[in-house]
């Protein structure tokens, strides 16, 4: 049922793995990708001061550590750490460049994401992986470049996912009210800390992951369903 007692949506800031492009994208296809080319990144590029910056931030985290253990060791755990985001962030700038990886969101994403742009929604992304590795998810999918309907990139520059503190970072940043912005995400935690901070929140439960659903928060299998529930502008059926 669509929220009546709440001011109108003015903003969307969306979660990506889970939420608009399956896991198994991140998991099967990037990371992969990344773990085999790194080796050659941290080789190749050692005088390049992106990459050298980086190798001080994993020196500074892990002292006495060799760049590359440290970076497999990150790997291995699906941390979320800055460093590993960037230089994985970099790797996957040329598989793109080269025609290597395109993203394939799920299915009901493209058409309604155009389609609240075209409505005058601010749509903004805030994930784990680096604003770089964001734009080129959007910017290098099967069905063309969606970066362009996005006003902002959001990484861990702004704090942790699970930290309301990043959520109003971000609401500061992007000049918004926190009641006028919806918060989608797969994961619980995310969207309390979102809550917290006072944004309107939605998980995106999408059977193709196995998500499930918590009980704290609206849940919605598709755009077109927060849409719905949210009075949001819906894509029109051909």
């Amino acid at each position: 049922m669509t929220q009546t007692t709440q001011p109108p949506v003015r903003a969307v800031l969306l979660d990506i793995e889970g939420t608009t492009l399956p896991v198994s994208f991140v998991h099967d296809t990037l990371f992969p990708y990344a773990r085999k080319a790194l080796p050659a990144l941290l080789r190749d590029r050692a005088d390049d001061p992106a990459v050298r910056s980086q190798l001080e931030e994993i020196a500074r985290l892990a002292p006495g550590v060799p760049p590359l253990r440290q970076l497999e060791c990150w790997m291995d755990s699906d941390a979320k750490i800055a460093p590993l985001k960037a230089l994985q962030g970099m790797v996957w700038a040329q598989g793109y460049a080269d025609g290597v990886l395109k993203a394939t969101l799920f299915p009901d994403v493209v058409p309604t994401l155009r389609c609240w742009a075209a409505a005058g929604l601010a749509l903004a992304v805030y994930s784990s992986g680096s604003v770089a590795a964001q734009k080129l998810i959007y910017g290098h999918t099967t069905e063309g470049d969606l970066s362009s309907v996005f006003v902002g990139f959001y990484d861990l520059q702004m704090g942790g996912k699970r930290d309301a503190e990043s959520y109003r970072r971000i609401v500061q940043d992007a000049q918004w009210t926190p009641g006028d912005v919806l918060f989608l995400s797969d994961v619980v935690a995310e969207l309390d800390a979102a809550a917290q901070a006072g944004l309107r929140t939605c998980q995106i439960v999408r059977p193709a992951d196995g998500t499930q659903p918590g009980t704290t928060h609206p849940v919605a299998a598709t755009l077109a369903e927060v849409a719905d529930r949210f009075g949001l502008p819906r894509v029109e059926a051909a």
